[in-house]
């Protein structure tokens, strides 16, 4: 008698090898490559919480009211395609309850594009394809993949340089975790603006160049560890003018104790991340894991087949 290995065992072996070829594939290889910032993205965040303004009309501050800002964030697919790059155009809209109320970005309080260009796999800067202004830093509308616990550089606009984040530990949003990151900005020029003397205590002079100065003494971001998507975000922006060469300031343009995303805004960024995070992670874990497992079983079971076989009797 000899021993002959069944259709069955055979395919049940191969079935099995296969799957523990593919199990590590899927984490070395296939996970890796799907980490990549999408291109064709549409989301739009607001912040929201009360604050002081300049009244352009009336020439006077306003105290404790409603501070919006809009932010849209729209991917730019052909021009993606075209680089490989992540080719995003971001509106940001800042609204007092009056320019809220014309639901146009144009003609809001204050109104700034910008275009905004990165490597999928790092998240680093790239400086091509129209990109305004130049950034720098590892971070600003989202993080890289697989966030640590670190410090990272966090480009701010208003400032046109990068902010120092520091790693916080954990903070949860609508219920799911992630990464808290801190940071502050010192009193600092940013550039000039055209406006009448008597603004900033220089009534003998028709017009002057005023000097712009911000702070930010509250920058604090939730982020999903994995994705990098930032789940919530709070800032406590300080504009003002100063006199040329002057120690203080004499006209406070925005000045907010803590701007932070609504919760309609919080809510929309943990559902995705929770959907980018749980893909990658079907992946890099859960996908080789389960492949890793029924590959080993099925694997065993069509070992033991072959090797008990079937008995037939010997050719005479």
């Amino acid at each position: 008698m000899r021993r002959t290995a069944s259709p069955l065992s055979l395919v049940l072996l191969g079935v099995g090898v296969f799957l523990l070829v593919l199990a590590p594939m899927l984490a070395r290889y296939v996970e890796p490559r799907a980490k990549r910032t999408p291109t064709d993205v549409d989301v739009t965040t607001v912040f929201a919480g009360t604050g002081e303004y300049f009244d352009t009309r009336s020439l006077r501050p306003v105290r404790t009211k409603p501070i919006t800002i809009t932010r849209r964030v729209l991917g730019d697919v052909a021009a993606s395609e075209r680089s490989g790059r992540a080719v995003w155009d971001v509106s940001t809209a800042i609204d007092t309850p009056d320019t809220l109320a014309l639901r146009d970005p144009r003609r809001s309080y204050q109104w700034t594009l910008e275009r905004w260009v990165t490597d999928r796999r790092t998240n680093t800067p790239v400086h091509c394809c129209g990109e305004t202004p130049e950034y720098q830093g590892e971070a600003y509308l989202k993080f890289p993949f697989d966030v640590q616990k670190r410090g990272y550089t966090w480009w701010d606009s208003t400032l046109g340089a990068t902010v120092r984040l520091e790693f916080k530990g954990t903070g949860k949003v609508a219920g799911y975790e992630g990464y808290r990151f801190t940071g502050s900005v010192k009193d600092t020029r940013t550039g000039t603006r055209q406006v009448p003397g008597r603004l900033v205590g220089l009534p003998k002079q028709s017009q002057v160049h005023a000097e712009e100065w911000y702070a930010n003494d509250g920058i604090e971001l939730v982020v999903d560890r994995r994705t990098g998507r930032i789940m919530n975000a709070r800032i406590a922006p300080r504009k003002t003018l100063r006199a040329p060469g002057a120690a203080e300031a004499k006209v406070v343009l925005l000045d907010s104790a803590g701007l932070e995303f609504t919760r309609e805004t919080q809510r929309a960024q943990v559902a995705l991340a929770k959907e980018d995070s749980g893909r990658l992670r079907a992946l890099g874990e859960t996908a080789p894991i389960g492949a890793g497992a029924a590959g080993l079983l099925l694997a065993a079971a069509g070992v033991v087949l072959v090797v008990r076989g079937r008995q037939r009797p010997n050719p005479q």
